[in-house]
């Protein structure tokens, strides 16, 4: 492998040979006219620079957005007043988080429009560099962990725009300048174009984006790589991002780009945040058909459906990007995390405040700060689309399957994978009914491998659960998930889960399991006073399904259905009996 040294050479050497770019032209995010001409004449002027052109050494992990950053980059131009007070904007409630890495051409410059507007120059890095355009979530370096949190790495593709210095010259400039190694889908066979705001991924190995990225690595593509397959576009992005479950969905007709962050956003490893139009309007088909799509195919790393939350697509003064005059592709979705803040594209009160509630409640705790998009928004992007994260040197992660509902008179397990480059010290489950009182706490069991858990005791009424989880590793770092608790919480609701609807005779019942615990066979009895249409079937502590015992008609009187938990792992589970309205379940201990 090259050294580090060959590498910052290289950086130099293509810096000089590459024309000085004009730093006060605004690019759209899509291509200019000038730019498609190019195109159309293949004058697509490739990808050179430093870097890395094999994939890391090892496995990686391409990190979510909301796991801890240690700086949120973006690309500061000085050719437009009101794109200069997004950056500004950004700048001021981003560097209260995190680094800012600026980069520019003049420091002096930027320093100059941030101190009249309030904002010093306190936690932020300059990268003084040549640039194309400030779209820097499309053309910016990724952040990946070899072995999930160990050795840190960026990986970088090839940018799907004729811009040269934003394709070879900024990700370099940025891993030479946080001392970071850099690899790059540059040479065959992992020649691959790509851009960020097309890309969104959940930090354990499931990923999403249209099949613009199929269409820009296929036959007859214009940017000079070799004609990828399906399976090769996956298998390039396994090997240098990890990627093993790659979603990809249909192109939406109304947006131009084809970028998915436009209209969706994943807020954690299993809740999906989607655009929504009135019925029938601008890409509104086309985002159902994809959500439905998703929800069809595929689940979380947990095995469970997704979580969906849905928030409008706001029109601009009424029209859609389908109206006539067009509408500009406003969007709520195009938001950025910033370790305990979010900052989130704004344009008008009305149509905000609903958007601002909708990001609240689903991130309870998170400081969710407006900046307004008008005067970017026409270039079809916004907060996402103008800034890149890179995450902390070593990482302190938390995976959690978050619990979505209880039963009183049980115990409810909550588990987390929880990993340090160092080991984990210690791990705590924080608990309440009431956020503004005080937190019970237990402290979590290393079960397995990387995996810890805890019970949260039964209780005997119906009540809204609240709770958290701390980690300490052993070398004393601290990080709790979600990252903003106590202020910001997990929550589900305990229910009687063997109180049927009021009045209505069910006629069945789940008798208790025996033995329990249990090591071989083992009965479930089931009776009836009618012949009823259920399901039984056996879940882990996660709500997985780990078998079926039964689907179909179960006649009337005393029935029997068996277990094999000599077959299953040692642990917690539950049976669960299910009919039309009612479910009963009973928790089954397995040595």
């Amino acid at each position: 492998m090259k050294n580090k040294l060959l590498l910052f050479l290289a950086f130099l050497f293509f810096q000089n040979i590459i024309i000085q770019a004009q730093n006060d032209e605004i690019l759209p995010r899509g291509f200019s006219k000038k730019e498609l001409l190019e195109m159309t004449n293949n004058q697509f002027r490739g990808t050179i620079g430093a870097g890395f052109s094999d994939p890391p050494p090892g496995e990686v992990r391409t990190m979510a957005e909301w796991e801890e950053l240690e700086a949120l980059i973006i690309t500061w131009s000085t050719g437009s007043n009101g794109i200069k007070n997004i950056l500004v904007e950004i700048v001021r409630h981003a560097k209260e988080e995190a680094q800012v890495i600026i980069v520019c051409s003049n420091s002096a410059v930027v320093i100059n429009q941030l101190t009249p507007a309030g904002v010093n120059t306190d936690n932020i890095i300059f990268v003084e560099t040549q640039f194309n355009s400030i779209w820097v979530r499309d053309y910016g370096p990724n952040t990946v962990y070899l072995n999930d949190v160990e050795e840190q790495y960026m990986v970088d593709w090839i940018y799907n725009r004729p811009r040269p210095l934003d394709d070879t010259i900024v990700p370099p400039a940025v891993a030479n300048a946080l001392d970071v190694e850099i690899f790059r889908t540059l040479d065959a066979p992992y020649d691959l174009v790509h851009t960020g705001g097309n890309f969104m991924n959940d930090g354990m190995g499931t990923a999403f984006s249209s099949k613009l990225v199929l269409d820009e690595n296929g036959p007859f593509n214009q940017f000079g790589v070799s004609n990828h397959s399906e399976a090769e576009v996956k298998s390039i992005m396994n090997l240098f991002m990890g990627i093993d479950e790659y979603v990809l969905m249909d192109n939406l007709p109304y947006d131009p780009i084809d970028h998915i962050d436009m209209h969706m956003k994943l807020l954690d490893e299993e809740t999906l945040l989607v655009g929504e139009y009135p019925d029938g309007v601008a890409d509104g088909p086309q985002i159902e058909a994809n959500l439905q799509y998703i929800l069809d195919n595929f689940m979380t790393p947990y095995g469970r459906p997704y979580d969906v939350i849905r928030i409008p697509m706001p029109p601009e003064n009424g029209n859609y990007p389908d109206s006539s005059p067009q509408g500009d592709y406003r969007t709520y979705a195009n938001a950025v995390f910033v370790n305990k803040t979010v900052l989130l594209p704004v344009y008008e009160e009305q149509y905000d405040t609903t958007a601002i509630k909708i990001w609240e409640k689903a991130l309870p705790g998170y400081k969710i700060q407006g900046i307004n998009c008008n005067d970017i928004i026409y270039l079809n992007g916004a907060i996402h689309c103008i800034t890149k994260e890179v995450g902390v040197k070593e990482p302190l992660l938390i995976n959690h399957a978050k619990v979505r509902g209880g039963c009183m008179m049980l115990d409810q397990v909550v588990e987390a994978t929880i990993q340090h480059k160092t080991g984990i010290a210690e791990a705590t489950l924080f608990y309440s009914t009431d956020t503004t009182g005080s937190y019970q706490t237990l402290a979590m069991t290393n079960t397995v491998d990387h995996t810890w858990s805890a019970m949260i005791p039964a209780t005997n009424e119906e009540v809204e659960m609240f709770y958290y989880i701390q980690a300490t590793a052993n070398d004393g770092k601290q990080i709790n998930r979600p990252m903003v608790a106590p202020q910001g919480y997990f929550h589900y609701d305990v229910t009687d889960c063997s109180v049927a609807t009021e009045d209505l005779e069910i006629g069945i019942s789940l008798e208790n399991i025996y033995p329990n615990p249990a090591s071989a066979v083992t009965v479930i009895p089931v009776k009836t006073t009618k012949n009823l249409e259920a399901e039984i079937e056996v879940t882990d502590i996660l709500g997985r399904t780990m078998e079926t015992i039964f689907s179909g008609e179960i006649p009337v009187g005393e029935n029997n259905y068996f277990i094999h938990a000599n077959e299953y792992a040692a642990g917690t589970y539950f049976v669960n009996l299910k009919t039309e309205d009612k479910i009963f379940v009973q928790k089954l201990i397995i040595h």
